[in-house]
């Protein structure tokens, strides 16, 4: 985790990844009510990892949407 978090600009983190986290800490605080740490922690992670996802397909394509309306 220190090596991927050292490899990776701090603006960079924040910018791509810190909407997801955010996202998800919210998310696992409002609605992840399992009774077991281990669990919630889980949730908290899979909730992340998902929304981290989808976040970059959606930039993804936006990215490539105005890459293609500029050669146009």
């Amino acid at each position: 985790m220190y090596s991927l978090i050292r490899s990776l600009p701090l603006r960079s983190i924040l910018t791509a990844h810190g909407p997801a986290l955010a996202g998800s800490w919210l998310i696992a605080e409002l609605l992840y009510k399992f009774g077991s740490f281990t669990l919630e922690l889980a949730a908290f992670f899979a909730t992340w990892f998902l929304i981290d996802t989808v976040m970059s397909f959606v930039l993804r394509l936006f990215s490539r949407g105005k890459a293609s309306d500029s050669r146009a």
